[in-house]
């Protein structure tokens, strides 16, 4: 599904990843580890195309898109929950998850679907029905990342990047988010690549892990071998 191979982006002249290579199948959660700085934003980042690779391929399906803009790659199924959210502050909440249709392949959709968001997109965030009015800004950060959430899956994406979904916001979310992953993961057509800090939240949903440090993949395993001796070397402050 996803492969990236020996990939390398940074900023200016910035070296911030290095020779990175990984994979997601689809039906697998495979979460991205690493203490704050090591470059996980940006592999997100350089595998949605918002960031140039400077080195190495990004395929996608079988596909070469290393050189393809952030929309094609989005219309080519993937999905993608920014940290910090990102959502639209001005628009409201049914404008905002529109937004997010936009990246959904044209085949099939007559005109009167255009602008018809997919049930499963709400049906995992019963409370954004009720909220459909309301301004993205005017919501709890709690809702702001069911918000965007909903986006992503407004495209129904068979590519999910999660860039740390549980950040600042309410337990009772955070067990809402774990139990929407969980979902995905057991329909057995979506890949998700997960970034997230809480090691209890990874171990959850987890299959595949890889740890980075300096921007290179140190370490990469099952949650098995995801041992105390590992998360001691590579993640301990």
């Amino acid at each position: 599904m996803l492969a990236v191979r020996q990939l390398e982006a940074g900023y200016g002249e910035s070296i911030i990843l290095r020779d990175v290579s990984l994979k997601v199948e689809p039906g697998e959660v495979v979460c991205l580890l690493g203490r704050n700085g090591v470059g996980k934003t940006t592999l997100m980042k350089s595998i949605m195309g918002l960031l140039k690779a400077r080195h190495g391929t990004v395929a996608y399906k079988g596909v070469d898109l290393t050189k393809r803009a952030p929309g094609r790659r989005a219309k080519s199924g993937m999905g993608y929950v920014p940290q910090g959210r990102e959502i639209f502050g001005q628009l409201t909440v049914y404008e905002n998850i529109l937004i997010g249709l936009e990246a959904a392949p044209r085949e099939g959709r007559g005109r009167g679907q255009a602008n018809m968001i997919p049930p499963d997109a709400i049906a995992k965030f019963p409370v954004l029905p009720e909220m459909y009015a309301r301004r993205g800004g005017d919501l709890s950060g709690g809702q702001q990342q069911q918000l965007a959430f909903a986006r992503a899956l407004a495209s129904q994406p068979s590519l999910l990047l999660l860039d740390e979904p549980c950040e600042g916001i309410q337990p009772s979310i955070v067990d809402d988010i774990r139990e929407v992953i969980r979902s995905i993961k057991a329909d057995g057509r979506t890949a998700i690549l997960l970034v997230e800090q809480s090691l209890d939240f990874v171990k959850s949903v987890g299959d595949y892990f890889y740890i980075l440090e300096k921007g290179a993949v140190a370490w990469e395993g099952t949650l098995t071998q995801l041992n105390d001796d590992v998360i001691k070397k590579y993640l301990t402050v």
